[in-house]
């Protein structure tokens, strides 16, 4: 009997995969649109301000400018990066410092040098940052600390730079720096009240930049990267997070804007001493206060805390160390009572966001893909 082989085609059966959900930020809302054409319209109200308010004003738009520069980057290292630092003071007098040396051992403009001087707290932070981050928690926060002291009393000793007893920039060099006469000539002011106002321009560029791109930052794929870090930085090396390289890069980034913002503040200044420049309290306690009664990891937190700060500082700073112990008082009751801040506590139950940073699982991805497998 002969058998006759018979061979059937295989039929082919379409699989398809099912879609891959995705992380996405958030879009811009109707609220957040609002606010940014607001937003606009008050920084171009802030550029034109010079022309009509009072050297005062200026003064302390600068420094509220300044403070709410240097929460913004303690707020991103500490709530977006987990690297809760309390030696931030530290770049914030290399800078200063370095403004000094360029201007005064140099001969460099004091504007040229204000970017220079961001370099050279970049520089330092790079160095001594592989040492730090062996360092993690309560022990990183304190060897943060324990940088910035070194540091102090390194420029204590530099004699050329005034030593301990600090030294004053000369007026020539403030009078011929860039954009004074113009600011003379433009508003017929004094030179003392242009340098006021070309610090100002500076100061809001600075604090606009650093707030736009910390939004831009934190919804990028490398911010996504760094929050994973944070809650957890074993499972996020796990899938390809290089969680030390993020850091790193943060950590030198902010020191470097920070160096920049201590160097324009005391070229406002135009007098350096180390205690003053490395001050533990006007550099790192009072920017703690501003993020933590704002509310931490929230772009808008700190610009609710920096204008409570100044409105507390206005009104109580002529009763002396009283003020200091009313601020301490408000942020301890903060942290226990509304530990999410004034704007983390009004996002959370209203659902308010300026600056939308959450991320999104969306149920769509590529397109299925069709594969012929055999039955």
């Amino acid at each position: 009997m002969t058998v006759e082989s018979a061979h059937e085609p295989l039929a082919a059966t379409t699989v398809t995969s099912a879609p891959k959900p995705v992380w996405h930020a958030q879009s811009g809302t109707r609220l957040s649109r609002a606010a940014g054409m607001v937003g606009a319209i008050v920084v171009l109200a802030l550029i034109a301000l010079p022309a009509v308010a009072s050297r005062n004003l200026i003064q302390d738009l600068v420094f509220v400018f300044t403070m709410l520069a240097l929460a913004q980057l303690w707020n991103a290292l500490a709530g977006w990066g987990g690297l809760v630092s309390v030696g931030q003071q530290a770049f914030v007098g290399l800078g200063a410092y370095a403004l000094f040396g360029c201007v005064t051992l140099a001969g460099i403009d004091p504007v040229i040098a204000i970017p220079l001087a961001g370099c050279f707290a970049a520089v330092v932070a790079a160095a001594v940052g592989p040492l730090l981050f062996r360092l993690e928690g309560p022990y990183f926060a304190i060897g943060s600390w324990v940088v910035a002291e070194a540091l102090r009393l390194v420029c204590a000793q530099f004699k050329p730079l005034g030593g301990g007893t600090g030294m004053s920039l000369s007026n020539a060099a403030l009078v011929d720096m860039t954009g004074n006469k113009w600011v003379q000539t433009l508003l017929g002011v004094r030179a003392a009240v242009a340098r006021d106002i070309v610090v100002y321009w500076i100061a809001l560029v600075l604090v606009v930049g650093i707030t736009l791109g910390l939004y831009a930052f934190v919804r990028s794929r490398l911010g996504l990267g760094l929050a994973a870090s944070r809650d957890n930085a074993a499972a996020a090396r796990s899938v390809g997070v290089q969680t030390g390289r993020i850091r790193y890069i943060l950590w030198i980034a902010v020191a470097f804007v920070t160096g920049m913002v201590g160097a324009l503040t005391y070229l406002q200044k135009a007098r350096i001493s180390p205690d003053a420049a490395f001050s533990v309290v006007d550099w790192t306690a009072y920017v703690l206060f501003i993020v933590v009664i704002g509310g931490v990891r929230t772009i808008e937190g700190p610009i609710v805390g920096v204008l409570i700060f100044w409105a507390l500082v206005y009104n109580l700073a002529q009763y002396g160390s009283l003020y200091l112990l009313v601020l301490g008082v408000i942020a301890v009751g903060m942290m226990l009572f509304v530990p999410a801040g004034i704007w983390g506590s009004l996002a959370a139950q209203r659902g308010l966001q300026l600056f939308p940073t959450r991320r999104l699982l969306a149920r769509h991805g590529p397109s299925p893909v069709s594969t012929q497998l055999p039955r």
